[in-house]
């Protein structure tokens, strides 16, 4: 008997959903819509782009519907003429109303980036590494009117790498994500799943980053530092001030020794710039300075007048 392929409307917007755009192509499931966000203006010429859900849809050849608000009577009505079986929601960007969550015949799953019910919101990837966690995970979850907070279907916990960034860290629980939707989905066809609650005295949350978050405090040690660095990455940086304007930093590493009083300029070399902190020293390997490109410290160094005992900050 050859087994029952879903009918799906899937709904995303960023790169941690293209993954399980594929891999439900690949599947051979009938994604019947793709609903993403409207395209936006982008870079310095603010023209309109679109998604990277809506490119891949896209190349697929595949329906696709981009309102500004879901949940009005016009767009549920377009969505029940299509009977669908399942709403797979992943990175969308908007919150579905009860009446959208009732359509498919069977329900509307989310993966989310984190092992629930910890880091519920926004930026589960960032936040994790900024607290320094060593693990995380992937949660599918059946969705429910309050955000991130529908019962449990499938988990998969993974670790934190020393030199996991966000973007490395996201495009690893995106795949993984996807492997574990098409598992989820097998269940579903079987009936053969469980609907797990979560426990509400384990809950956190990872609230959208703020640009005042990637400001670094030079007061803090340097691993925490560090990991701001690495979280940070893509949005909103980590950054600090250099002559009055902007340096973002986005590749560093943690040394030993102190001496100097934080945010001052410990050393200068090829391997980068030192800078002393709360605790620890914290080596600048990459940066971008205001209205210049992202480079290497060693050019940066090449092409300022850079001396030990300076201070970075405000």
């Amino acid at each position: 008997m050859t087994p029952y392929k879903m009918k799906i409307i899937f709904f995303g917007s960023s790169h941690f959903a293209v993954s399980s755009l594929k891999a439900l192509s690949a599947e051979g499931h009938n994604v019947l819509c793709v609903v993403t966000q409207p395209d936006k203006k982008k870079g310095r010429g603010l023209h309109f782009g679109p998604t990277l859900v809506k490119q891949e849809a896209q190349a697929r050849g595949l329906q696709i519907y981009q309102p500004t608000q879901i949940n009005t009577p016009e767009c549920a009505d377009f969505l029940k003429a299509f009977n669908a079986d399942l709403f797979v929601v992943i990175a969308y960007g908007q919150i579905l109303s009860k009446e959208i969550l009732s359509i498919p015949l069977n329900f509307c799953i989310n993966i989310h980036a984190s092992m629930l019910p910890a880091y519920r919101g926004a930026a589960p990837i960032n936040w994790a590494i900024i607290n320094g966690e060593k693990a995380t995970g992937i949660s599918i979850i059946k969705l429910s009117e309050k955000m991130d907070a529908g019962p449990v279907i499938m988990q998969k916990s993974f670790p934190i790498h020393d030199n996991d960034s966000f973007t490395s860290l996201e495009q690893r629980l995106a795949d993984s994500g996807a492997e574990l939707l098409i598992e989820s989905i097998k269940s579903i066809i079987k009936q053969d799943y469980k609907l797990i609650p979560q426990d509400k005295n384990k809950i956190s949350f990872a609230p959208k980053l703020k640009k005042s978050d990637g400001l670094i405090k030079w007061e803090r040690p340097a691993q925490e530092i560090n990991n701001l660095v690495r979280g940070a990455l893509a949005w909103p940086f980590a950054f600090t001030y250099y002559k009055g304007k902007i340096l973002k930093i986005y590749e560093s590493s943690v040394l030993a020794g102190e001496g100097f009083s934080p945010g001052v300029i410990m050393d200068i070399s090829k391997n980068g710039i030192t800078v002393s902190t709360g605790k620890g020293s914290f080596l600048i390997k990459e940066l971008q300075l205001e209205g210049k490109r992202h480079m290497h410290a060693e050019e940066f160094i090449a092409g300022h007048k850079l001396s030990i005992g300076e201070k970075l900050g405000k």
